[in-house]
C-alpha cells in the first residue's frame, strides 16, 4: 500500500467510530505470532496468510468469500448499537 502499511490502515479504521464496525481481514505474507497478536490487539476480525502458489491463493480467497458472504452474520447497520466499554473509555 502506498504511504500506509496494513497496521496503520487497521488502526485508522478501528479508531474511527464511523468505520469501526467494518470487518477487517488482514491478508499478509507474515505468519509471525507477534504480527498476528498485534493485529488482533488492534481489532482485526481475521488474519489470513497468503499462500505462495497462485492456485492456493485463489482457493483461499474463495473460502474467505464463502465465509464472509454466505456464512457470517453481520449486524444490521440500521439498528443502533449499544456503546461498548472501549468506546466509553476513549471518550
Amino acid at each position: 500500500m502506498p504511504k500506509l502499511d496494513g497496521h496503520e490502515v487497521l488502526r485508522h479504521i478501528k479508531s474511527d467510530p464511523a468505520l469501526r464496525s467494518i470487518p477487517v481481514i488482514m491478508l499478509t505474507t507474515s505468519e509471525r505470532d507477534d504480527e498476528i497478536n498485534a493485529c488482533y490487539e488492534a481489532g482485526v476480525n481475521s488474519y489470513v496468510s497468503k499462500p505462495v502458489k497462485f492456485a492456493d491463493f485463489v482457493e483461499t480467497i474463495q473460502s474467505l468469500q464463502l465465509y464472509w458472504i454466505m456464512v457470517n452474520h453481520l449486524p444490521d447497520p440500521s439498528v443502533p448499537r449499544p456503546t461498548m466499554l472501549a468506546d466509553s473509555v476513549t471518550r
